[in-house]
């Protein structure tokens, strides 16, 4: 008896890797949820939906949009964290959430490195320096050299962290007076009319001003110029190596997430992110898609984790 009981669990073990397999290729037999920690009808609520309908043409089941707003991504996120490690309930996740809460915050409401599962990136949002047209600098080094001649003189806006951070990695030690804002239209409201000088703005609000004449782009934080304003020179481009501060978005699930359910989510979601329908519809939504292995995205998310605590650190930011 024991030497057959023996056998039936060296059979089982030999099983294992082929169950494994078999879960994975399964994967998924009901609907997903998608949970995005911002209201509808915002810029992050209409990139996840749009993500999330071409997931489903992926996978062939229902992808669930939930919206969690509040606390910058944060109730979100853990809503994610605590949730059964099965597959069936990721997280949109953006550098608010998922790096800038974890910095700026005195007590950080999790560790993000162990409190989820990196699965793939989902891309970047198009953002870019703009100026209104009534400022007399036609490029960066011109806006630079303006600001250091005059320290205190010139204010910024702000309406999230990745925006108010890069703002202080561009500008170094030239004094320039922010002011922070609930969303990037107010800021911009200002901006045209002259009680801002400068700020980093979407794609999707933008290109129609800089069209229009009444503002100017002078750079880019995507590594490569954008089709929405293919003029506008990235940093890299210009030599500001130093601008680390990445806006972007990204797939996570709870923690312990099996290897397989992860990689089988990954590969769904790069393949997602290249259908020219949900390209194309990001593009208009100014969001550069793209999708990484959860290993290349965990690397990526740890080096713009310590790019935010650099430069929150070097310029002593304090949440508020």
């Amino acid at each position: 008896m024991r030497r057959r009981n023996l056998a039936l669990a060296a059979l089982a073990t030999a099983l294992l890797p082929g169950a494994a397999a078999w879960s994975a290729d399964a994967f998924p037999q009901k609907p997903l949820r998608l949970i995005v920690g911002f209201a509808p009808g915002g810029g992050a609520d209409a990139l996840t939906r749009i993500i999330a309908e071409g997931l489903s043409k992926q996978l062939g089941q229902q992808v669930i949009v939930e919206n969690r707003p509040g606390a910058d991504g944060v109730i979100a996120a853990q809503t994610t964290s605590s949730a059964k490690p099965d597959g069936y309930t990721l997280l949109m996740g953006t550098n608010t959430a998922m790096v800038a809460a974890p910095t700026l915050r005195p007590a950080s409401p999790y560790d993000p490195f162990k409190a989820f599962t990196p699965i793939s990136s989902a891309g970047q949002f198009s953002m870019f320096l703009v100026v209104p047209s009534s400022l007399p600098v036609k490029n960066l080094n011109e806006l630079l050299a303006m600001v250091a001649a005059k320290p205190g003189a010139y204010n910024s806006a702000s309406s999230n962290s990745a925006a108010e951070l890069a703002m202080l990695q561009l500008l170094g030690d030239r004094k320039v007076v922010n002011a922070r804002y609930k969303g990037d239209m107010q800021a911009m409201t200002d901006l045209l009319g002259g009680q801002i000088h400068m700020m980093f703005t979407t794609g999707t609000l933008a290109p129609g001003f800089v069209k229009e004449g009444r503002i100017r782009a002078l750079v880019t934080l995507l590594p490569q110029r954008s089709g929405l304003l293919p003029d506008v020179p990235t940093g890299g481009e210009l030599g500001l190596g130093k601008l680390t501060i990445t806006p972007w978005a990204g797939f996570f699930g709870p923690p312990g997430l099996p290897p397989a359910i992860t990689e089988r989510l990954s590969q769904e979601l790069q393949n997602t992110l290249k259908r020219p329908d949900v390209h194309a519809q990001l593009v208009q939504q100014g969001f550069e898609g793209y999708g990484m292995s959860p290993a290349k995205f965990a690397e990526f998310f740890r080096t713009q984790y310590d790019a935010f605590g650099a430069t929150v650190r070097e310029h002593n930011v304090k949440f508020e």
